[in-house]
C-alpha cells in the first residue's frame, strides 16, 4: 500500500489537468486543484468535488501560493493557439512566473514537482522525428513565441532550480494530447474537425493538408506520467511525452469524417505563419521506461466523438473555432 501523498495540481480543471486529478484521486491522495478557469472549466471536476480528498481552488499561479503538498505537478498554460496568442503577455507570465512560484514552493515543501513543457519547444524542427537532445528551431518573436519561448524559458529555470537548489524535478514535453474533456472552443485540431463533422460543416485544413502530427490518447499520457513520476530524482528528462504514429491533417480529417459518420467535406485555407511541417516523437527515453502507447488512433477517436457528441445534444452552441493544422 502506497502512502498517500498531498498533491497540487495546477491547471487541475482542464482537460489534460482533471484527468490527472481523477487518476490520483483513484489512487487514494488527497488533490489540490488549483486553476484560474482562464481555459478550464469546473464541469470537468465538478463530479470530483464530491471526493472528500478533493479541494478547488481559484487561483493565477502567476502570484504566489502557500500550501503544504508532497507533490506539484505544474500544468497551468493555455495550450492551444487560439488561447495563448489571445493575451501573449499572460502567457509568457504564466509560463515564467508560475514556474518561478512553483519552483519556490516546491523547494520550500521539498515537494517533487513536474512541469508540463511541450514539443512545441522544438519550434519549426529541422530534425525528424524530435529527440530530447535536439534544441529546436523556434522563432523567437514569432505568434506562436510567447507560448514556444514561455515553455523553453519554464524549462530552463527548473533545469536552475535543480543546479542551485537541488530540487526534485521531472520535465516532461507533451505531444499532442487529445481525449474527452478537450474544450469545443480551444482551437485544437481534433476537436475542431470533430466538433465540424458532427455539426455537418466543413473540416477547414489549412496549407495542403500534408502537415504532419502525433496523437497521444489521454489514457496511455496519464501511465506514462505515473512511470515518470516513480523514476529516481537523478531521472529528470527532459522526456518526450507522445505517440509516435504520425499523420497528416488530411488523413486525421477523412478519419473523422468516416468515424463520425459525416457527410462534411474538407476545404483548404493558407497555411499560417510558423506552422510546423511535421511533428514526432523519438519515445527512446520513454520505452526505456518500460511504457508504449496502447490507444490505437481511431480507437482514441471515437471515444473523443462519442464524449463530443453527448456534449453538443446537452449544449448546442459552444464556441468553435477555426480548424486545421494551425491549432495544435
Amino acid at each position: 500500500m502506497h502512502l498517500r501523498k498531498r498533491i497540487l495540481v495546477t491547471g487541475g480543471s482542464g482537460f489534460v489537468g482533471s484527468h490527472l486529478c481523477e487518476r490520483l484521486l483513484a489512487e487514494g491522495h488527497e488533490v489540490l486543484c488549483v486553476d484560474n478557469f482562464f481555459t478550464g472549466t469546473r464541469g470537468n471536476v465538478e463530479a470530483l468535488r464530491r471526493n472528500p480528498r478533493f479541494e478547488l481552488l481559484r487561483h493565477d499561479v502567476t502570484f504566489p501560493l502557500y500550501v503544504e503538498v508532497d507533490e506539484i505537478y505544474n500544468l497551468a498554460c493555455p495550450a492551444s493557439p487560439v488561447h495563448y496568442q489571445h493575451d501573449p503577455v499572460q502567457t509568457i507570465k504564466t509560463s515564467v512566473h508560475g514556474a518561478i512560484n512553483m519552483l519556490g514552493l516546491a523547494k520550500r515543501t521539498g515537494a517533487v514537482i513536474f512541469q508540463a513543457s511541450t514539443s512545441e519547444v522544438y519550434g519549426d524542427p529541422e530534425i525528424h522525428p524530435q529527440p530530447e537532445s535536439y534544441w529546436g528551431h523556434v522563432n523567437p518573436i514569432g505568434p506562436r513565441s510567447c507560448y514556444d519561448e514561455g515553455k523553453r524559458c519554464a524549462e530552463a529555470l527548473f533545469f536552475a532550480y535543480r543546479l542551485q537548489h537541488g530540487l526534485k524535478i521531472k520535465v516532461g514535453r507533451l505531444f499532442n494530447t487529445y481525449g474527452p474533456r478537450m474544450h469545443p472552443g480551444d482551437g485544437r485540431v481534433v476537436s475542431n474537425f470533430i466538433v465540424q463533422a458532427l455539426r455537418g460543416r466543413p473540416l477547414t485544413v489549412y496549407g495542403d493538408g500534408e502537415q504532419t502530427r502525433s496523437f497521444c490518447y489521454i489514457d496511455d499520457f496519464l501511465d506514462l506520467l505515473a512511470l515518470f513520476m516513480r523514476t529516481p530524482d537523478d531521472v529528470t528528462g527532459p522526456m518526450n511525452m507522445g505517440n509516435p504514429g504520425e499523420f497528416t491533417m488530411r488523413e486525421l480529417a477523412e478519419c473523422v469524417i468516416d468515424l463520425a459518420g459525416s457527410s462534411s467535406v474538407i476545404e483548404h485555407r493558407p497555411l499560417p505563419a510558423d506552422d510546423p511541417r511535421q511533428r514526432r516523437p523519438d519515445i527512446s527515453v520513454a520505452r526505456s521506461l518500460g511504457w508504449e502507447p496502447k490507444v490505437p488512433l481511431r480507437e482514441g477517436l471515437a471515444r473523443t466523438i462519442a464524449y463530443f457528441d453527448r456534449l453538443l445534444a446537452s449544449d448546442d452552441g459552444p464556441a468553435v473555432c477555426g480548424g486545421g493544422s494551425l491549432f495544435l
